[in-house]
């Protein structure tokens, strides 16, 4: 069988190993650009400068830092609209196989690298997706996605999510839309386990919930203590403080976040389920720990669940120094043998990277840290072990003594 023909890019030799592992990002810097360069979304296949050994096909963005993603990885397959099906038909094969959801309606689908569509992601709220793109090569192609989508699952509607900061890196507009169906009429509300939750799906963060954190709360709930206060910071619409407090009736559940607009979310969600021991104050994170510890508040448990610190190799270091912050903050204010859950979804911030965190916690407060547990995202985030950034997602409990 003939190899189909696509234009070439032209890769350093020296950086030509890491495709040769099939890590799917092609950086500006790693190539030799040609003067006429492909356009957005054109197939392009990935040569050696030395030599022209072939090492990959994928997707080209003239305008982004990762100017080209690989998907393909044999010289005889085309990169075309079946292949992208397939892709799309496998990933959605261990969802509705091992991966099947049982006590919730809203789980993630398609998970980008993980499942060898680096740059998509899609989530299933009920009857609704909620596809989020993260790799501007990919948008001339939403609309077959979509439609095999629809073709698949026969959503209600499918809402396209495109980041305004992810647009300006991509050279995109930000056109963020419903690509089939309608809005819900009313307030989407899906299942959690034992809690009816909210969903805003054209203005909540992320798609609307954070679904990577799914058995991590229910985790966190199980390990709460039975009574006492627990402090749940950047609690978004809840999320980890309404499955603490829905298992735990006795424990005082305090949770914070900047954003008023999650919060009355977070405040519906407790009233629909019937949670009266739980209360949310909007601050700005660092802020209320540092008024809390000052006024001398001390907490049975404490959850940190902050925003992504570090998006680039550049911003490493400064996220590790906020990671220590917020974390020192967040020990003074646990009574000694309590119970701290800490996260970080900062790819950039390597797992053993943000264990030392802890270490460094430990002698600043002069407090013992047991490591009880350390996750990640649930299976239905598979990992890339080609592609270690797709692996980001850490979640470390321990006791503080």
């Amino acid at each position: 069988m003939p190899s189909p023909a696509y234009p070439q890019v032209l890769v350093r030799a020296d950086k030509a190993g890491t495709f040769l592992a099939h890590h799917p990002w092609v950086l500006a810097n790693s190539l030799i650009l040609p003067v006429d360069q492909p356009q957005l979304g054109e197939v392009v296949d990935l040569v050696v400068a030395d030599g022209g050994r072939w090492l990959g096909r994928g997707l080209y963005n003239p305008h982004s830092r990762i100017r080209l993603r690989l998907y393909a990885w044999s010289e005889q397959q085309p990169l075309d609209a079946a292949w992208f099906e397939q892709q799309l038909d496998l990933a959605l094969s261990l969802r509705s196989g091992p991966l099947a959801a049982s006590t919730s309606d809203c789980q993630r689908l398609i998970y980008s690298e993980g499942d060898g569509l680096s740059g998509l992601i899609v989530d299933r709220y009920g009857d609704y997706l909620v596809m989020q793109l993260n790799a501007g090569c990919l948008l001339p192609w939403i609309d077959r996605f979509a439609q095999h989508l629809v073709d698949r699952l026969s959503p209600a509607g499918i809402w396209l999510q495109i980041d305004s900061k992810l647009a300006a890196a991509e050279g995109i507009d930000r056109t963020s839309q419903w690509l089939c169906g309608a809005p819900p009429a009313e307030q989407l509300l899906v299942q959690d386990g034992p809690l009816r939750l909210a969903v805003d799906l054209a203005e909540g963060q992320k798609t609307g919930l954070y679904l990577d954190q799914q058995a991590n709360r229910w985790q966190a709930a199980r390990l709460a203590p039975t009574d006492g206060r627990c402090l749940d910071i950047c609690c978004y619409s809840g999320g980890f403080g309404l499955a603490v407090a829905q298992q735990r009736p006795q424990l005082q559940v305090l949770g914070v976040d900047s954003s008023g607009a999650a919060l009355e979310i977070a405040r519906g969600n407790a009233s629909r389920n019937g949670l009266e021991n739980i209360t949310f104050q909007q601050q700005d994170c660092f802020k209320a720990l540092e008024q809390l510890g000052s006024a001398g508040e001390r907490f049975d448990m404490v959850i940190l669940d902050p925003p992504r610190f570090a998006s680039a190799r550049s911003q490493i270091a400064a996220a590790l120094r906020a990671y220590h912050r917020l974390n020192l903050l967040a020990v003074n204010v646990l009574k000694p043998g309590g119970l701290l859950v800490t996260c970080s979804c900062s790819g950039r911030v390597e797992r053993a990277d943000f264990r030392r965190v802890l270490v460094g916690v430990s002698r600043r407060s002069r407090r013992e840290i047991q490591l009880l547990s350390e996750t990640g995202a649930p299976p239905d985030h598979p990992v890339s072990l080609s592609c270690p950034e797709s692996d980001y997602l850490k979640c470390l409990t321990a006791r503080v003594l």
